[in-house]
């Protein structure tokens, strides 16, 4: 079909009121707003000023009454356990109102912080929804951070109350959650009044008297008893959640979401971008503790009408390959969205797609993807093997859905590998140079958005309106720095290149990490690659590659090497001044999928680095710095 992006695109630009009134159709408030833009209020202006409402009465309630109570609402996937839960939308609201009767009556009100430190269980959900019916404001933090992270966020969120569990699940091993907890309130300034603790069969932790609350229990006396809570107004301006930026050392980066922008931006994504209908079944495999899990596992879908899935797992190793291909066909699911590194761990275990044919994939109609760049290569094989669209698209923690996208529910554009597609409504998207100047069509510059940010996006940090607009704003008056460096078509199309520290000039030119990865993922043995800047003491800097080897690939590594660096000079040109490969078993990751090229380019600089906060596999870097010193780098 046509697709309607640039009549609505260009509707939203005419009459930005006037879109986000009509969106906000589509959500039940309690009392209408004043205003659909306020522009005097908070930093840059504030979205439905006046206007009350609830995010779980959104989510949950209304749906039960419209006629989707015996609907899935949410399935609890745990490839890791093997076992499959679910819950209709009358049974998720029964769990719900129980659970916030709890945290009601350990004295949790509206406007209190709720730390949410779990695993991916359904409970992780429904703690949040929990939180949002009472008007509490959450912060979820990613289950089995180190005790530090935590206790920074303790002592910056203030919460009087923790949710968690007493261990998460990894492929092969087992976290105990409860020791790094009782660490982090240990270290924290702040203490909470008291921990909920979810006991798993796989590792159960002891309690302490007076000051854990045994989760099952608690809610299992409240449900007995027929509690009922009402979800209590709060306003569309305030705080529904905090969420930490990933990595933060020091003073944490509490990224704060309103309720009513955020529901209306939300809902308004599921049709018109991800093309998903209510009663569909949507999935992100992704995390609660990352914005992906808070936007599209729990609130987007269900704001919806949707099922949501909540998988524990990982692409590969759980048990293989063919994993999410299982979950897909087992679950009816019709759009997956994760990110590419997902894709390029599958390609990677199965790079001839063997494990497709196994599973009934009928239903299956888009992949998205985002959360890194994703190269064209892994795109082109996802096509060729899925036979359905594969979307990419660009969004941060602070927008909290996607920039940039090929709207699958407005009609899908023309595909242009490596661009994560066009600007949504509500973004204005420029590119400037350093100077604040716009640069011309095709050019690398600076990605911004002219403000005010549409609904959805962070109004504000948490208690530093200050910082968020050093961070922020002060660099380009007027417009909201992404810190990615990036470039216009002639088509409008966005091409993210790199974020801007990954910018490397060689010699006095500006060249692009993400541009060489690209080339470097084009060559068919290579499974996974990353390019930094090394410091060169006559060019200033040059690339230096990694790559990781597709499974089976028995060649020898200087050969692959060898043709990795003419590719690049051939598609590139001698400018890039690529003359170093190295080949090394995997790269190291967030638990998010990104790759941690700042530390690498650290440890092959010899510089001082810490040990990430959000990294999946600490031995890796052991790999890395070997790996360097067999090449005389980082010596």
């Amino acid at each position: 079909m046509a697709s309607r992006y640039h009549e609505v695109y260009d509707g939203w630009k005419r009459d930005p009121v006037g879109f986000w009134a009509e969106a906000a159709k589509a959500i039940d408030w309690f009392t209408p707003f004043d205003s659909v833009f306020d522009a005097k209020a908070g930093v840059y202006g504030r979205w439905f000023s006046g206007a009350s409402c609830n995010t779980c009465f959104n989510a949950v309630d209304r749906h039960v009454a419209g006629g989707r109570a015996d609907q899935i609402a949410l399935i609890h996937d745990s490839a890791i356990t093997g076992t499959v839960r679910k819950y209709t939308y009358a049974e998720l609201k029964r769990e719900v109102v129980a659970l916030t009767s709890v945290l009601k009556n350990r004295g949790i009100k509206k406007g209190d912080r709720v730390i949410i430190y779990m695993p991916m269980v359904a409970e992780a959900a429904i703690a949040m929804l929990a939180c949002a019916r009472i008007g509490a404001v959450h912060s979820v933090v990613f289950g089995g951070f180190a005790s530090h992270e935590l206790a920074t966020r303790i002592d910056d969120a203030r919460p009087k109350l923790i949710i968690s569990a007493s261990c998460g699940l990894e492929p092969g091993r087992i976290v105990a959650y409860k020791p790094l907890l009782d660490k982090a309130i240990e270290m924290s300034r702040h203490k909470p009044e008291a921990c909920l603790v979810l006991q798993r069969d796989q590792l159960r932790c002891e309690l302490r008297d007076n000051y854990d609350i045994d989760y099952a229990d608690a809610v299992a006396r409240e449900r007995a008893a027929g509690a009922n809570v009402d979800c209590v107004p709060v306003l569309a301006t305030d705080p529904l959640y905090i969420i930490y930026t990933s990595g933060t050392t020091g003073q944490p980066k509490g990224i704060v979401r309103d309720n009513g922008g955020h529901m209306v931006a939300l809902k308004w994504t599921m049709e018109n971008e991800f093309g998903v209908k209510p009663g569909e079944v949507f999935w992100a495999a992704s995390d609660v503790g990352w914005v992906v899990g808070h936007s599209y596992i729990v609130y987007a879908p269900l704001l919806h009408g949707c099922t949501t899935v909540l998988f524990e797992g990982k692409p590969v190793g759980t048990p293989d390959a063919g994993t999410y291909w299982r979950v897909i066909a087992e679950h009816g699911i019709v759009a997956l969205f994760t990110a590419p590194t997902a894709f390029r761990a599958i390609k990677g275990q199965d790079p001839r797609g063997e494990f497709i044919p196994k599973y009934d994939l009928s239903k299956f109609r888009t992949l998205f993807l985002a959360g890194e760049r994703a190269d064209p290569e892994t795109i082109k094989w996802a096509e060729q093997k899925l036979n359905v669209p594969v979307i990419d698209h660009w969004w941060q923690t602070e927008t909290g859905s996607p920039m940039t996208i090929n709207p699958a529910g407005l009609g899908l554009l023309p595909v242009k590998y490596g661009s994560p597609g066009v600007p949504m409504p509500g973004f204005d998207i420029r590119v400037l140079d350093d100077a604040g100047h716009e640069v011309p069509r095709g050019t690398l510059g600076n990605v911004v958005v002219k403000l005010p940010l549409p609904a959805g996006c962070l109004p504000t940090l948490w208690n530093a309106d200050d910082r968020f607009r050093q961070a922020y704003l002060d660099e380009f008056p007027g417009f909201y720095k992404t810190a990615d460096a990036g470039m216009m078509d002639d088509d409008g199309y966005l091409f993210v290149m790199a974020r801007t520290d990954d910018i490397i000039n060689v010699a006095g030119h500006r060249l692009s990490t993400g541009a060489m990865e690209e080339v470097l993922s084009a060559h068919p043995d290579v499974a996974e690659c990353a390019v930094i800047g090394i410091a060169d003491q006559m060019k200033g800097q040059v690339p230096l590659g990694f790559v990781v080897l597709n499974a089976g690939v028995a060649r020898d590594t200087g050969a692959i090497e060898s043709e990795v660096v003419a590719l690049v000079r051939e598609r590139i040109g001698p400018v890039a001044a690529l003359k170093t490969v190295v080949t090394i078993k995997r790269l190291p990751k967030t638990r998010s999928g990104k790759i941690l090229r700042g530390t690498m380019q650290k440890i092959a600089d010899k510089e001082q680095w810490a040990m990430p906060a959000t990294i999946d596999d600490p031995a890796i870097l052991d790999e890395i710095t070997a790996a360097l010193k067999g090449r005389g780098i980082g010596l």
